[in-house]
């Protein structure tokens, strides 16, 4: 950088300069994905979840035209009752810093934000993919193109079923982003523990993934790696069920004209209600298991950093 644009908090400039684990958390999830007060709690959470796991939580955000890296607690709840603020995919931050803008981060901006900041590993809720109907609309989700050449490690649970699932994993194998099943050889739905579909690779122990992290930066892969971990089972909504909420919930968004950065927030949103609050308990399951794994792997890789020196 020929300036400094990121500002670390004092938690994470020091853990990154004694080489310690830190996991990066965006704030889509605080500002679009969850109601008020859900949101402040499930970010609180997360963050207790991963220095429970040994690591330092890094949430990511742009607060009044800064780039920010680790939030105070005043700062997650003054973004999660927040009124405006955007959604900034990576596209989108040099417009919102101009004009001194705040916004939750989606995963391409916080990929972005954190590859800066010098963190290997991001936990997040799902990606973004290929929305269904995508030959005829594009809507292409920029979090496929960001892992295809930003070199952090993604952990998520999976896609949602609002998407094309098998062309999501197409787009993502053409960017040569690897994708790793975290003990199991399915990928996983989010709302679900299997989409039907096979993920490339399957690695059983925090360890092993760190170890892959370590060999893919040596070869110079120049990608991002999607870690896919499945929603604990006593957590896991019935497929049947939640399909067709979906389906419902798609079928309302197509009737409205709702699409592009809107739908996901809207059809998250309809979905809850729709499944009187099932669908979001589910979430906040998944959000914490993916936050917990992300902080146990970048533990294991600040370990092989350290032992390489």
């Amino acid at each position: 950088m020929t300036r400094e644009l990121i500002h670390l908090s004092d938690e994470v400039a020091a853990a990154l300069k004694e080489g310690r684990p830190v996991v990066a958390l965006e704030s889509t999830i605080i500002t679009h994905g969850m109601p008020y007060p859900a949101n402040l709690e499930t970010a609180r959470d997360v963050e207790a979840v991963v220095r429970d796991s040994g690591a330092v939580p890094a949430t990511i955000a742009v607060i009044d035209g800064e780039l920010r890296v680790g939030l105070t607690d005043a700062e997650l709840e003054s973004l999660a009752q927040a009124k405006g603020v955007v959604k900034a995919s990576g596209r989108d931050l040099a417009a919102v810093m101009v004009r001194k803008g705040s916004a939750g981060t989606t995963v391409s901006a916080t990929m972005r934000l954190a590859d800066l900041a010098g963190i290997s590993i991001f936990a997040t809720g799902g990606v973004g993919g290929v929305h269904r109907g995508a030959e005829a609309t594009f809507d292409i989700s920029a979090d496929l193109t960001e892992l295809g050449h930003t070199g952090t490690t993604v952990v998520c649970a999976g896609v949602k079923s609002i998407l094309d699932i098998p062309k999501t994993l197409e787009f993502l194998e053409t960017q040569r982003v690897p994708v790793i099943a975290y003990g199991t050889d399915d990928f996983p739905a989010f709302f679900t523990r299997s989409s039907g579909e096979k993920a490339d690779h399957r690695l059983d122990t925090p360890g092993e993934i760190a170890e892959a992290m370590v060999l893919h930066e040596e070869m110079a892969s120049g990608t991002g790696i999607l870690i896919a971990n499945p929603i604990p089972e006593a957590d896991a909504l019935d497929p049947a069920f939640i399909d067709g909420t979906i389906s419902a919930a798609v079928k309302e968004a197509d009737e409205k004209g709702i699409s592009r950065k809107e739908l996901t927030p809207f059809l998250l949103a309809r979905i809850n209600e729709l499944s009187q609050g099932r669908s979001l308990k589910a979430n906040i399951a998944l959000v914490r298991n993916n936050a917990a794994l992300a902080a146990r792997i970048a533990v294991e890789h600040a370990r092989l950093k350290k032992s390489a020196k």
